[in-house]
């Protein structure tokens, strides 16, 4: 890339020329690398500061969420990067079992195929092939976005060294007991044909109906009992109905039969605690194979499991259900043999009623399929020894989760962690490393067998199921850094733990909570201090942004007509802490122009800065005369300590002290849209609005004062750059490479972060001058005087402000078109404000404006307000509208007095200086 200077910047920033170029040359410069020799655990004088990415799926194309959340990403490592850490981002992808094989299969399918007609093999092939194809556009997609990850480092989740970390932790765990094969319910996905965890089977609102079934005795069939049920097609499966054991009602039933309808199936009426007696009729259909609660019930009941439901949702006889299921609904789909049992069932005179019933139902988190509850061989880990240091860990503070309220979330789900199934079964995917012989011999293995079962000589066979994605994504933060291969290697040693997690709190318990377990399990260290968990991207009906909805927002879109500037700035600003993101898809430029029209700004503050100070090096802010100093320039150097400072406390603290998070800073730092603003302001308000205005005339002159002026003006913009880089890195690099007296190859992206300058004690002159020119406006605007006329301004009340203000007289008359007078105004009608310290503003209006006719428009501009006025606060005492009206309105109405109010105040004031009464 060519240093450019003050002299080729063009009149209008192009973002679309110049991003691509220098990303590419940043990149080719190796400045997001990361070097663990060089951090303080390996010798080395730097602290390390790693954040590991959330791998996207391998075969995703970037979308607004992945925008929000590398963005956010790049934002802390870019600032952690310039303060002088050595600093790892360590991107990545992960092989997307589900996901990644419900692609393939829709492919296949269009063929006219399924993947039981290819085979086991050629079907990973395929997929294989498929990744090699299309995965990874992602990562080159977040180039477009600025993302300064590693890409040298780049992972993924099914590669050699990745599964490696795979077997290593699963045979580990299983030598130690906490891996198990079990027989129990689990959710069941039809679609997918494999199981999911309790986190992957995701709960939906759905207005469903609760039917009430009537059960005879079996010994009378005249009496029954009537128990309800939203899923009628599992009650062939029914083996029991249960009661408390302590409900009086039902004492004398216990043990007597009752004869299940349809398949005319003898089950007992058994006593279980499980059973709320306050909760409907007390009774309980009990169906061990098709609900979990129902299972661990039949499990100490000692009942029969017959399972009714096959793998792809349709009834049958599966396990130990003969007789149970008629022929004319064997092989019928569930939910259309729902239909045909309830309509069976009125029939014959079993169905007492329907109600509508609102309830949360399990979905597939990939296909969004109903997920079925199923009795199924599966594997397990035991999650309750894992938990313990994971939950202490938030507990004591060596684990911080920002924002706060999703602490109470973690610990609650942690406190009640239920086995995890890790078991799918898929094919595409890391196969579960458990070999069984002929004789029932089983082991789990590192490496894959080479010879015959060395306890009987038989031949090994591989369990066929997969193991759930998340199984290596919880590996993520050790086996990118190369564990177990490299468990002493620097990577490992330099950068891990980890400091900071960024990521959305929907996979707070599918991926959080389970790398913490497996930090403390596999390593005996958290893998981060920090889990940052951002808001949501929504549209403007506090919608999830979606495909299905059709929604959502591109970002490469956004980036090629505003720029990757304009997307970062909009995500960031927008966004506090934990607080959703809200953008309009149907009105991009309102959305997104803020962030294009700041960057204009920007680049229009800086061409006129560079085109002003002249290419000639300046001073260094330690070797200024601070004696020859102006009252702005002793501001100004105020203004940007306290920008530093403020930037410095919305973002920090970078890690805990003592390996632990003290109380007060739990929830301190890493307030985005707080450092977006103080380092906007810096630049926008103080900078250009001010520091640039007041220093203009000052360039003209050669001597010291010039030199000043032009050594501040370039070291407060050079300051300005650094403080917004990671934000906007692409147009503050291309203005900081124009900077006067830049060092031949220097970066931005590797420049010191800023360190607040010494305060002047005499900064507070300048405030004078500024709250003198803010009160003439704000009087020119009130009383709607055009920006032409010239005014007069009286200073009075304050001797010493005068006098300072006074001495700036010129700079005044430049920024509000008014001269200044010391002394008391003449009398007659004026304008009146008062400052701090008793200096108070005095505009005479005499000649200036028609004042008898400006008052006769206030009065009655007042007495219409106070009317209005005077009905809203009977409104608003009315006992009756209070308590009826809806709370918003009422709080509207409140608002609307105190506005009002304040309204009437100030119109009084202005009749007053215009001589009434």
């Amino acid at each position: 890339m060519s240093d450019p200077s003050f002299s080729d910047i063009p009149a209008q920033y192009d973002a679309g020329a110049t991003e691509r170029a220098l990303y590419e040359a940043w990149e080719a410069a190796g400045l997001f690398h990361a070097h663990a020799e060089r951090t303080t655990r390996t010798g080395g004088t730097r602290d390390p500061f790693t954040i590991v990415i959330p791998p996207p799926n391998v075969t995703a194309v970037l979308h607004v969420g992945h925008g929000l959340n590398n963005t956010v990403q790049d934002v802390i490592v870019r600032w952690r990067r310039m303060a002088g850490d050595e600093t790892l981002w360590l991107p990545g992808t992960d092989h997307a079992g589900i996901a990644t094989q419900n692609v393939v299969e829709k492919l296949i399918a269009q063929e006219g195929k399924t993947r039981f007609d290819l085979g086991r093999e050629p079907f990973v092939a395929r997929t294989a092939d498929f990744v090699r194809e299309t995965g990874g556009v992602i990562l080159q997609q977040l180039r477009a976005i600025g993302a300064s990850a590693d890409w040298r480092r780049t992972a993924y989740t099914l590669s050699p060294e990745l599964s490696r970390a795979v077997r290593e932790a699963f045979v580990r765990l299983y030598e130690k007991g906490l891996i198990y094969r079990g027989y129990r319910v689990i959710h069941w996905c039809p679609r997918c044909l494999t199981s999911l965890s309790d986190e992957e089977a995701e709960f939906k609102d759905t207005h469903g109906k609760l039917y009430h079934v009537r059960y005879p005795f079996a010994d009378d069939p005249t009496r029954f009992i009537t128990v309800a049920t939203t899923r009628p097609e599992t009650m062939l499966g029914d083996v029991a109905v249960a009661v408390h054991p302590d409900d009086a009602r039902y004492q004398a039933l216990i043990g007597t039969e009752l004869l299940l309808p349809i398949s005319n199936v003898r089950i007992p009426i058994v006593a279980d605690t499980f059973v709320d007696k306050e909760f409907g009729t007390g009774m309980v259909k009990i169906t061990p194979a098709h609900d979990p609660n129902d299972f661990e019930a039949g499990k100490r009941l000692g009942l029969a499991m017959p399972v009714v439901i096959t793998p792809d949702g349709v009834l049958g006889e599966v396990k130990d259900a003969d007789g149970r299921v008629p022929l004319a609904l064997r092989g019928v789909e569930r939910f259309d043999g729902r239909k045909k049992i309830v309509k069976m069932l009125e029939a014959q005179g079993f169905l007492e009623k329907i109600d509508q019933h609102h309830h949360a139902v399990r979905h597939c988190y990939r296909c969004h399929t109903v997920v079925e509850p199923r009795l199924s061989d599966q594997w397990f880990v035991k999650m309750a020894p894992l938990a313990k240091p994971a939950l202490e860990a938030v507990r004591n503070g060596t684990v911080r989760i920002v924002p706060e309220r999703w602490e109470a979330v973690y610990v609650n789900w942690m406190e009640g962690i239920r086995d995890w199934n890790i078991s799918r079964q898929l094919w595409w995917g890391h196969r579960i490393p458990v070999w069984r012989c002929e004789r029932g011999h089983e082991a789990a293995l590192r490496t894959d067998p080479t010879g015959p079962c060395p306890t009987c000589g038989g031949a090994w066979s591989q369990d066929e199921d997969v193991l759930d994605t998340w199984f290596s994504s919880w590996l993520w933060p050790i086996s990118t850094l190369g564990w177990p291969d490299k468990a002493d290697g620097n990577d490992l040693k330099g950068f891990y733990p980890t400091d900071v997690l960024v990521t959305a709190p929907e996979i707070l318990f599918f991926w959080v909570a389970r790398m913490i377990m497996a930090g403390y399990e596999f390593t005996g260290k958290a893998p981060f201090h920090t889990v940052y968990l951002h808001g949501t991207v929504r549209d403007m009906q506090h919608r999830k942004m979606s495909k299905s909805l059709g929604n959502g927002i591109d970002p490469l879109e956004v980036v090629e007509k505003f720029g990757a500037d304009a997307l970062r700035w909009t995500m960031i600003a927008g966004m506090g802490l934990g607080v959703d993101v809200l953008l309009d898809p149907d009105d991009l430029e309102k959305s997104f122009a803020p962030g294009r029209n700041f960057a204009t700004k920007l680049w229009n503050i800086g061409r006129f800065l560079l085109m002003q100070v002249g290419q000639d090096a300046v001073r260094p802010l330690d070797a200024l005369d601070r004696d020859k100093f102006r009252s702005a320039d002793h501001w100004i150097v105020n203004r940007l300590a306290d920008a530093v400072r403020e930037c410095n406390a919305a973002l920090g603290p970078v890690r805990p002290p003592d390996g632990r998070w003290p109380e007060a800073q739990r929830q301190a730092g890493l307030r985005l849209d707080a450092y977006a603003e103080a380092a906007r302001r810096f630049l926008w308000n103080d900078l250009a609005d001010w520091y640039v205005e007041s220093s203009k005339h000052r360039l003209a002159e050669p001597g010291d004062d010039r030199e000043i002026a032009r050594a501040l003006l370039v070291h407060c913009f050079d300051q300005g750059l650094r403080l917004l880089h990671p934000i906007m890195p692409f147009i503050t690099e291309t203005l900081w490479q124009r900077l006067p007296g830049r060092q031949a190859g220097a970066w931005l992206v590797r420049a010191a972060w800023p360190q607040a300058p010494a305060r002047s004690e005499l900064a507070h002159e300048f405030e004078v001058v500024k709250d003198v020119i803010t009160a003439v406006r704000q009087i020119r605007n009130d009383y709607a005087l055009p920006p032409t006329q010239s005014l007069t301004a009286h200073l009075a009340g304050n001797d010493a402000a005068t006098a300072i203000a006074l001495a700036e007289a010129a700079f005044v008359q430049r920024m509000c078109r008014a001269s200044l007078v010391g002394g008391a105004a003449p009398a007659g009608a004026a304008a009146h404000a008062l400052l701090g310290g008793g200096l108070e503003v005095v505009i005479p209006l005499e000649g200036i404006v028609d004042v008898a006719k400006e008052r006769g428009k206030l009065e009655g501009e007042l007495a219409q307000l106070e009317k209005q006025l005077a009905g809203l606060r009977g409104r608003l005492a009315n006992p009756g509208f209070v308590s009826k009206a809806p709370a918003n309105v009422v709080e509207a109405e409140r608002a609307k007095e105190a506005e009002w109010g304040a309204r009437t105040g100030l119109l009084r004031a202005k009749i007053k200086a215009m001589g009434g009464a």
